[in-house]
Formats: C-alpha cells, sequence, structure tokens
C-alpha cells in the first residue's frame, strides 16, 4: 500500500490536466464568481503584505527586507485561492496542459481565461475601492497611502519588455507554487508548497497582472487624497502618469502576456513535453512488447 503524502512530478502533470479539464467544464457564472473571489483574495493579500513593509519599503537600505516581509505575507492570496476555493487566471494558464494533450479544446480555456480574469478584476478592484474608503491608508501617518500610490507609480512607469520578463518570471514561480500544491495530498503540504515560491517571486519583484489589479487601481484611486499623495514624495508629472489609461497599456497587457508564457509553456508546456508526450510514445511500444 503506497502511504506517500506527494504525487511525483509525472502524476502532478496528469492531475493537473484533469483539473484543467474540470476547470473549462464549471458554468461561465461560476467561473466568473469564482474569479471575484480569487481576485479578491489576491488584493487582500496584496494589502497586507503593503501593511506589513511599508516602513522598510519606503528606505533604500531596508527596501530587500521590506520585499522579504511582504512576500511572507503575500502567499495567504494563493493559499486561500487553492484551498477555500477560486478561480485564478494565472495558475489557470496551466489549462494549456490540456490543449496540448487535446482533452481541453482551444476556446474553452480562452472562455475560462475570459470569464476568470474578469472576475479577477472585480474582485481585485473591489477591495482596492473598499480600502481608500476604509481611509486605512492613513496608517503611520499616511505612509500606507503614500507607498501604495509610489508603487503603483514604479509599476507603470516599466516599459513594455521590463513588464513581459517579470511577468514570465513571475508566473514561472507561481505556477510552480500551484503545481507544488496539486501535487501534497495534505493540507500542510499544500500550504508549504505554496509559500516559498511565492514568497520568492514577490521578494525578487516580479510582476503578477491579478495582483497589479489592486496595486495599481488603488494607487489610482488613492492619489485623490492630497495626504496620501503628498506622503507618496513624487513629483506631479509622475503622480500624473498613475492613470487608468498607463495602467493598462504600460503594465497589464504586458505583464498579462509574459504571466502567460511563464505558466503556459516554462511550466504547462515543458512538463507536458517530458511527462505526458513521452509516456504517450512509449505506451505503444509496450503493448508491442507484452503481445
Amino acid at each position: 500500500m503506497d502511504k506517500k503524502n506527494y504525487l511525483i512530478p509525472a502524476e502532478i502533470a496528469a492531475a493537473t490536466i484533469q483539473t484543467g479539464m474540470k476547470k473549462v467544464k464549471l458554468p461561465w457564472v461560476h467561473q466568473l464568481l469564482l474569479g471575484i473571489l480569487a481576485g479578491a483574495f489576491i488584493a487582500f493579500a496584496a494589502e497586507g503584505s503593503n501593511m506589513a513593509a511599508f516602513n522598510l519599503l519606503s528606505k533604500p537600505e531596508t527596501y530587500g527586507l521590506g520585499r522579504a516581509l511582504a512576500g511572507a505575507i503575500f502567499g495567504t492570496g494563493l493559499m486561500l485561492v487553492i484551498l477555500a476555493g477560486g478561480e485564478l487566471f494565472t495558475g489557470n494558464t496551466l489549462i494549456f496542459m490540456g490543449v496540448l494533450d487535446g482533452k481541453v479544446k482551444l476556446s474553452q480555456m480562452f472562455k475560462n481565461w475570459l470569464f476568470v480574469y474578469a472576475g479577477n478584476f472585480i474582485g481585485s478592484v473591489l477591495i482596492a475601492y473598499m480600502i481608500v474608503q476604509s481611509g486605512l491608508f492613513n496608517s503611520g501617518a499616511n505612509g500606507l497611502g503614500g507607498i501604495t500610490i509610489k508603487i503603483a507609480s514604479y509599476k507603470v512607469s516599466l516599459t513594455f519588455v521590463q513588464g513581459f520578463y517579470l511577468g514570465v518570471m513571475c508566473n514561472w514561480l507561481v505556477c510552480l507554487a500551484v503545481w507544488l500544491a496539486y501535487g501534497a495530498k495534505d493540507i500542510t503540504g499544500k500550504i508549504l508548497g505554496i509559500f516559498f515560491p511565492i514568497w520568492l517571486f514577490i521578494t525578487s519583484g516580479f510582476e503578477h497582472s491579478i495582483a497589479n489589479m489592486y496595486y495599481i487601481p488603488a494607487g489610482i484611486m488613492a492619489k485623490g487624497n492630497p495626504l496620501w499623495a503628498e506622503a507618496s514624495r513624487l513629483a506631479p508629472e509622475k503622480l500624473a502618469q498613475v492613470n487608468w489609461g498607463s495602467f493598462f497599456w504600460n503594465n497589464l497587457f504586458s505583464v498579462t502576456l509574459g504571466n502567460i508564457i511563464g505558466g503556459a509553456l516554462f511550466v504547462g508546456g515543458v512538463y507536458w513535453f517530458v511527462y505526458i508526450k513521452k509516456n504517450k510514445k512509449e505506451a505503444p511500444a509496450e503493448k508491442e512488447e507484452a503481445a
């Protein structure tokens, strides 16, 4: 009797394909609602990590430590998505494995991505709005509001190439976190499997499209408060650049493309090629030998 409480990589690959098949068969309303929940979970994690680290992030000499602290908090978002139930666009790029295996139609994958992405956006922006309205950005003598605007300013200042590659590396790690969670059979293993890759991605400063649906809209809304805008210590031209247009075109577009490549190809594509396609080729030969 096999008593191991984890799956080996080949087993994770097969389980990931099965999970993708189930995801695309969900009614679109469920995909949207679970997407809203996942967006809210990631937004909660983003706000909480900023709250924990904003004093450290505001100083060059403690910036790295601040990112490490933020990363230790942020993993809670993906834990909630996977363990409590939610549909997250970045993790759902692994559905591509089912497409490669011929078990999921390309149209089904794109439909899932569309509804989940839309839901993630609604959930993330909803939390950003509530956080702004709550006055929580007054925390630390308006320091939390200031760092929220500063983070948004940095993100909309990235070039397309920077956003793309930061997005690739981000979702490479995020999908590895999902991969490890699929491979664990108990809740402790799933939590540990999620924690360390997410800690690494946040500490590294990579770009996550769904997290940015909180970070940047929160900054856009926060800059309307003069006290928070002053606390950001940004020049007027930098503040002006934090807007919805720059959010979509200077960040979200490039980062989303990068996230797709990082998850669908570097994780899903590679593992499908190694563990699934290889086995399919060997199967006929094994049958002939048995005969």
